[in-house]
């Protein structure tokens, strides 16, 4: 997939993650889009590591949003964990 895809991907997947998991996030945009593209490589790692599977296959393929996604949530979770605190102290 073009860097183009990837973007797209991990635009919607940082959209839908943050969709799951309601709340105040200490990014904007271009944080969603960064934790979706990141997510859609620790999604797809991890699909391979524990199930075997080359799970970041094509756009239109299911396997490589579902990794996205959750690949985004982790690091969604992760995010909040590192930055929430710094930004309800102010």
């Amino acid at each position: 997939m073009g860097i183009i895809a990837w973007i797209l991907i991990g635009l919607f997947a940082g959209l839908i993650a943050k969709a799951l998991m309601p709340g105040k996030d200490p990014g904007g945009i271009i944080v969603t889009i960064l934790i979706g593209i990141a997510g859609g490589l620790l999604g797809g790692w991890l699909g391979k590591v524990i199930f075997g599977v080359d799970s970041i296959d094509g756009f239109f393929d299911l396997s490589t949003w579902v990794a996205a996604i959750v690949g985004s949530l982790i690091l969604l979770v992760l995010y909040r964990l590192l930055t929430g605190n710094r930004h309800r102290s102010h």
